[in-house]
């Protein structure tokens, strides 16, 4: 039976370099994109052109029929989902919480948390034994900013990320004797597209010097260990969140 992995937001950065990575594995991947379409189709492209199995599949995760419609064509193209990565989520550009509108945070919170939990409900809904499913991985990214805060650039996006470490935990426990196990990967300062998005394009390169490394980290980096929590080597491992900052 093929190992069917749908990776949120893969057409760039960390999803991208884990849609790679697992299909190198022997995983079927799912990529799924907002809005990018050039850049989706290159990640397929890419796997395939390796040998690989790869579709694209388009879906805003703020919005829950785009959601549904997206699980329903993995079901279609790739059969029953093993694996979820909710790698989506964005930033805004940086502000103090005195200068933030609620239509920034209602976008921040739908996006990167409501997103998140819709599509680990469909995967569980199509994972656990309790529904007929075989069991699976699902890993949730989360930021090492849902420990540092980020104090005058991204209170939002740091909160939101510490939701998603409390979602992993509570999910974990209530489906560990299902067949899933639930892990987040907490990436640090990583070289990736994302800051430029937050209005702060080399954000990663000025704080290096305050990292323990001395260095950013790469997307590759990350992916390893989302590889590595989605993989058989760790079958024991749920409910926990692995740090990829450098010792940040």
């Amino acid at each position: 039976m093929d190992q069917v992995l749908l990776i949120t937001g893969a057409s760039r950065g960390i999803g991208a370099a884990t849609a790679l990575q697992a299909a190198r594995r022997g995983w079927a991947v799912a990529v799924n994109y907002a809005s990018n379409s050039l850049a989706a189709d290159e990640v397929v492209r890419s796997i395939r052109a390796a040998g690989g199995t790869a579709i694209t599949v388009q879906a805003d995760v703020g919005d829950e029929a785009q959601v549904i419609a997206m699980f329903e064509k993995v079901d279609a193209k790739l059969g029953r989902l093993t694996a979820l990565v909710n790698n989506a989520g964005v930033v805004d550009m940086q502000a103090r919480v005195d200068q933030m509108s609620v239509a920034r945070l209602e976008r921040m919170l739908r996006i990167n948390v409501i997103g998140s939990f819709v599509c680990a409900r469909e995967a569980v809904r199509r994972m656990s034994t309790q529904h007929g499913g075989s069991g699976g991985v699902i890993v949730n990214l989360s930021s090492a900013a849902a420990r540092l805060g980020s104090p005058g650039q991204y209170v939002d996006y740091a909160a939101s990320k510490g939701a998603i470490e409390s979602f992993t935990v509570g999910l974990a426990k209530e489906v560990a004797g299902e067949g899933i196990r639930v892990n987040a990967v907490r990436p640090g300062l990583i070289d990736t597209e994302i800051h430029a998005s937050g209005g702060l394009p080399d954000r990663a390169f000025q704080l290096a010097a305050t990292v323990p490394m001395k260095r950013t980290g790469s997307a590759d980096e990350v992916a390893n260990a989302i590889v590595w929590l989605l993989s058989p080597e760790a079958s024991y491992v749920t409910g926990t969140a692995l740090d990829v900052t450098g010792g940040r």
